[in-house]
């Protein structure tokens, strides 16, 4: 008899670990949002990053587990508007320099 209900419940653990694994999203939406960013950071096309990063920041915001991932995001778009301020004052320098 109390095998019977060890194996019950071993069995509905199981399938409950097994329900668990298969039914949650595979992938966290901030990490993607974040990953997305990268790429587009990675090929250049800063103005895009930026706006996928602060979608990221705005998910992480809503989630209380992401409290490291919100500093890099926050970090990546000091970096970011760093960078595009640079390429604005460069393509400002030399319109002005004609030599």
């Amino acid at each position: 008899m109390i095998l019977y209900y060890f194996f019950s419940i071993m069995t509905l653990s199981l399938i409950g670990l097994l329900l668990r694994y298969f039914v949650r999203p595979k992938r966290n939406i901030t990490i993607g949002l974040f990953t997305e960013a990268l790429k587009k950071e990675n090929s250049g096309r800063y103005e895009e990053a930026m706006i996928s990063y602060t979608s990221a920041l705005d998910e992480a915001k809503k989630t209380p587990f992401h409290g490291s991932m919100k500093s890099k995001i926050i970090q990546k778009l000091k970096v970011l508007h760093t960078i595009m301020e640079y390429k604005g004052n460069f393509h400002l320098n030399q319109r002005h320099n004609w030599y």
